[in-house]
């Protein structure tokens, strides 16, 4: 049984608290207290599974094959409850503040600090060990010192390369520095190309924290920000010159940068792996999967580390009733290699085991096995989503990158003011 809440019910949940940033603000001063783990092991029970992947028409009958097998498996039910991806995390919030959810629950690795604050999410140290996840997706997983989730689907965020146009233009795939990436750049506007379609609108401009982290800014250092330090000034200093260039084009978020791949008109723009199918459904070019490869992302200096952003999702515990067999379904949606590869083949979304990961499925495809070796196993959580006005400070961050590339603001003085606000969200 799925449960796809109304908007009457949103507005009813809603009433519990005061919208939204009231909410989170809440949510930021509640006592954590001491997470426990789930009473796994004992007669199985009924339980609810959270996910908005219920409320997608290409992901809800995997998603509801899963829950029915393993309810099957214990001869117990399993309940969903479901909204649409942008209200999810609000509406998961109010009924686990209000004693209304337990369970299992689909979480965006970017949200886990928000939901933990409310300190009502077990503790699955116990049921994480020994199934192979690989650290990255462990990472992803944890905060403040506990595994509060269990890696479903973990990638990150890189760029994304036509082979094709980087040939004709007789750049490397495999930069090492900034200086060789932006020789790459040059030599792909001059085959008539937008050579890079980064982020330039604000939506998705918090894509400049890796770059930011690449120049050498932690971004967060000893519980305070570093944004407004030399390294975030250069980094924002080179994204304007590679917008007064011509390098980098206006106007471009994600969904933008996805047509503009997809019509040949840019060579390189960043994404998840997931994001293959949305290019490849509004390419008229047939043979573009094949020529879309991925590219670590090039470092300061040789020996630098490459810099990239987890992506990713996690199945969290709630306690209250059926929280233990909901545990146990959590760690066999996760890690069982059955499960995960069929998962993977259904939807293209990397698993999170090391057995996984090696299956013939997993190799068999390589775009995603490549992005893995190259990207996602250098990829680290954001530093500011332990924070849960992460999603503000992010959007100060942009607006000043943004002020930057128009002329608005210097780089110094955006990166200050950028930074000033973030300071006060810590406070």
């Amino acid at each position: 049984m799925t449960l796809e809440l109304s908007r009457r019910d949103m507005l009813r949940y809603s009433a519990i608290g005061a919208g939204a940033l009231a909410l989170f603000g809440l949510a930021g001063c509640a006592p954590a207290g001491s997470p426990a783990p789930p009473p796994t092991g004992s007669t199985p029970t009924d339980f609810a599974f959270g996910s908005w992947s219920l409320s997608e028409d290409a992901a809800k009958p995997t998603v509801q094959a899963a829950m029915d097998a393993f309810g099957s498996s214990k001869k117990v039910s399993v309940s969903g409850v479901t909204y649409p991806y942008n209200d999810y995390l609000n509406q998961l919030t109010l009924q686990v503040r209000g004693g209304q959810f337990s369970g299992a629950a689909q979480l965006d690795v970017a949200w886990l600090s928000a939901l933990a604050a409310l300190g009502k999410l077990s503790d699955l140290s116990s049921l994480a060990q020994g199934r192979g996840y690989t650290s990255a997706g462990l990472g992803a997983g944890q905060y403040d010192g506990t595994q509060y989730g269990l890696p479903w689907t973990i990638g990150a965020i890189g760029l994304v390369a036509n082979q094709e146009l980087f040939d004709k233009a007789g750049a490397s795939l495999t930069p090492e520095t900034i200086e060789e990436f932006e020789d790459g750049l040059r030599a792909l506007k001059g085959i008539g190309v937008i050579p890079y379609a980064a982020s330039t609108k604000a939506a998705q401009l918090k894509d400049i924290f890796v770059w930011m982290q690449t120049f050498g800014s932690p971004i967060i250092e000893d519980g305070k920000t570093t944004v407004g330090d030399e390294a975030s000034v250069k980094a924002a200093e080179w994204y304007k010159k590679l917008y007064d260039d011509g390098l980098i084009a206006p106007d471009v978020d994600r969904a933008a940068a996805r047509t503009l791949f997809a019509q040949g008109a840019t060579a390189l723009y960043d994404d998840a792996p997931v994001g293959k199918s949305a290019v490849l459904n509004q390419s008229p070019d047939s043979g573009l999967g094949d020529k879309m490869t991925s590219m670590a992302r090039p470092v300061l200096k040789k020996g630098d580390t490459p810099q990239h952003v987890l992506w990713g999702h996690l199945v969290v515990v709630v306690d209250g009733e059926g929280a233990g067999t909901a545990a146990e379904f959590a760690q066999w949606l996760t890690s069982d290699e059955k499960q995960t590869v069929s998962y993977f083949e259904a939807l293209g979304l990397p698993p999170t085991t090391d057995a996984a990961l090696a299956s013939d499925a997993v190799a068999a495809n390589t775009y995603v096995s490549d992005f893995t070796t190259r990207v996602t196993a250098t990829a680290k959580p954001s530093p500011l989503w332990v924070y849960p006005g992460y999603a503000q400070m992010e959007t100060a961050v942009a607006e000043q990158v943004q002020a930057v590339l128009i002329g608005q603001s210097s780089a110094s003085d955006a990166m200050k003011a950028a930074g000033s606000t973030i300071s006060g969200l810590i406070r």
